[in-house]
């Protein structure tokens, strides 16, 4: 009875230790995002595909409810209303190798977090063994009277041992760890939206060059129309073979320019193809001229953008992970404890071998401090807080960059917005100018020469329309991506 409850005593010790490191406050620096603090409201919001959120009422109370108010959720792509393109996108996430290599490395760093996590348990081991042992007759104070040199030892012996986490080293190193999962879950996030709004460009500028090659090949048409005009009135006296000539060599300009708008075509195709993961000998996309309407885009407010950009994530994540390293560090500079035991059973032979006289058992604890390390622990706990400011740092940079390129797209959006109704009034009077010069032409007024400077003006003025409205297209794009596409930080694991 003595026996038990002095080993209950113990037991009771060790459970006290257990709630010791369970209750101790682990050391170094709790963690604090990096200070970075947005304008209320950003600089550049004149394009009317911009949907700016509503003004603060009076007294400035007014704030989102959540990060995702004033946002595109979800499947972004789909604002354009494209089938084509929808079915493009969603291979993406399934088929494109970057995206799967991002996911393996995610899924390794979340691994990470349970091996971290494994060194708050105690490990334990177990086994049998057997050695048959010959001791020397001639060892000291061997005196030669009883018992055997000679005999077996059977054992079957299990071992635990385990450190409590006083200090925080392992809380700290979990802390570390998950927030390197968290920064790997949203670089894979980063590099999704990357792909996704690379393919939504490339398709976009597809289709307007579908749209510029549609315009072209009228243009071809109505040159040669233009040609053989030129060639009867030549028959009639009436032009001369330089006027058919100028007329032949409008034609062949305009055909050159339609071939090299298929190069670039061809160029985007593949590009599209390749993000999709299609084999490029086998994938082809029919023309299809752009045709579709620009989105609204919901702006969201300057504050928003923090939980918005999968980047800005990553660069958070690795300052949380970083300022853990630091209490990682620190717990260096704290005695290192450790608790231990063995028990089991032990015997000559195998008859009484699992047997109550043949058991054993030891418990112990041991505590060890460095003394000496020639500044060794010093120099990692500055290195640690040097690697943090660095990390916070760079967090801020990646904000900052961020803003610019929100601010960017904004000033793009409007300044195309702006040209576009420029350019389309340059078409409209090109339109006119030629339609009045070729009345000329045929009334004998003017040459030949004149209708073809029209012609051209009308051309080139066709063609720099409809880049005009692809790049408000890829623009939107890009606005879209600078302001998270549909992700924000709540969708990061926990």
């Amino acid at each position: 009875m003595r026996r038990s409850a002095h080993t209950a005593t113990k037991l009771a010790a060790v459970a006290a230790l257990v709630a010791a490191a369970a209750g101790c406050k682990p050391v170094g620096p709790n963690y604090q995002r990096p200070a970075y603090t947005p304008t209320p409201l950003y600089k550049e919001t004149g394009a009317a595909t911009v949907v700016v959120p509503p003004p603060a009422p009076d007294g400035g109370a007014w704030k989102p409810a959540t990060p995702s108010d004033g946002m595109l959720r979800g499947k972004w792509w789909e604002v354009f209303g494209d089938p084509k393109l929808n079915q493009l996108e969603e291979r993406i996430a399934t088929n494109n190798l970057a995206v799967r290599q991002a996911m393996d490395i995610y899924m390794a760093a979340r691994e990470q977090v349970r091996v971290a996590q494994s060194a708050f348990s105690p490990t334990v081991s177990a086994g049998p063994s057997f050695t048959h042992n010959s001791l020397s007759l001639h060892r000291p104070f061997f005196n030669g009277s009883g018992g055997s040199s000679s005999f077996n030892d059977l054992q079957l012996v299990g071992q635990a041992s385990w450190e409590p986490d006083f200090w925080g080293q392992i809380r700290r190193s979990v802390e570390a760890a998950r927030a390197q999962a968290q920064a790997s879950a949203a670089e894979e996030e980063n590099i999704s939206l990357s792909l996704e709004a690379q393919m939504a460009s490339s398709y976009l500028e597809m289709r307007g060059l579908d749209l510029e090659a549609q315009l072209l090949q009228a243009d071809v048409d109505e040159l040669s129309m233009q040609l053989k005009l030129t060639q009867k009135r030549l028959d009639l006296g009436v032009d001369t073979a330089a006027d058919v000539s100028l007329a032949q060599t409008q034609l062949e300009s305009t055909r050159a320019q339609l071939i090299d708008v298929g190069i670039v075509r061809a160029q985007m195709e593949h590009i599209v193809g390749t993000i999709a993961d299609y084999k490029i000998p086998n994938f082809s996309l029919p023309p299809a001229p752009l045709d579709l309407t620009l989105p609204k885009i919901p702006l969201g407010v300057p504050s928003q953008l923090l939980e918005r950009r999968p980047d800005i994530a990553v660069a958070e994540r690795q300052a949380a992970a970083a300022n853990a390293q630091i209490g990682i560090a620190i717990s260096a500079f704290y005695p290192t404890i450790a608790l231990g035991g063995t028990g089991g059973f032990e015997s000559t032979h195998g008859g009484n071998w699992i047997q109550g006289p043949s058991a054993l058992w030891t418990l112990g604890a041991s505590a060890a401090e460095l003394l000496v390390d020639g500044g060794r622990r010093h120099a990692f706990t500055a290195q640690a807080r040097d690697n943090f400011e660095a990390a916070s740092n760079n967090y801020k940079g990646v904000v900052f960059l961020a803003f610019n390129e929100v601010e960017n797209d904004l000033s793009n959006q409007r300044i195309l917005e702006q040209e576009d109704v420029a350019q389309r009034a340059a078409v409209a009077s090109a339109e006119t100018t030629l339609q009045i010069t070729r009345q000329q032409y045929l009334g004998g007024v003017v040459n030949e020469l004149q209708v073809l400077i029209a012609e051209s003006a009308l051309i080139q003025n066709q063609s720099a329309l409809a880049i005009l409205e692809t790049a408000e297209f890829t623009n939107s794009v890009q606005l879209i991506a600078a302001l998270g596409g549909g992700w924000d930080a709540t969708q990061l694991p926990h």
